[in-house]
């Protein structure tokens, strides 16, 4: 019997769940916390988007970015970057990103595998097997 939309919905929520214990996610989250009461860190940040989209409204009214501009944003940058509460979010990010990447290609390699095995050996063209990992 063909598993439907409904079995598959109640795996996800609980993978979901499992998902949300990982320590990745707890760092991640309590990263998020740290920043956002931060007050130096917030200050940091929308000083940057202000430039930012100051920048980006200049460029939309065909005036090109000046020199001073220029540095100004790449000093706020470097400020936020050396930030440690937002190193530390980032760093955060980037492992609970990776986690949803290894879960996210543990499901296309086991489709692969399945569509595989369901035509014969021969996967279908595009598949994984034959075109490597599947884009979701």
């Amino acid at each position: 019997m063909p598993t439907t939309t409904e079995q598959i919905m109640e795996k996800a929520d609980a993978l979901g769940k499992m998902l949300a214990e990982h320590p990745a996610v707890e760092k991640f989250q309590q990263a998020q916390k740290a920043v956002s009461e931060d007050a130096d860190a917030n200050r940091l940040i929308q000083e940057c988007n202000r430039q930012l989209e100051s920048l980006a409204r200049a460029q939309q009214s065909g005036m090109g970015i000046t020199e001073q501009q220029q540095q100004q944003i790449e000093m706020l940058q470097g400020q936020i970057m050396s930030h440690l509460k937002i190193k530390a979010l980032n760093l955060a990010q980037v492992e609970f990103v990776d986690l949803l990447r290894k879960v996210n290609q543990g499901v296309q390699r086991q489709v692969a595998s399945e569509m595989s095995g369901a035509l014969g050996g021969a996967a279908p063209a595009g598949s994984a097997s034959s075109a490597g990992p599947l884009q979701m």
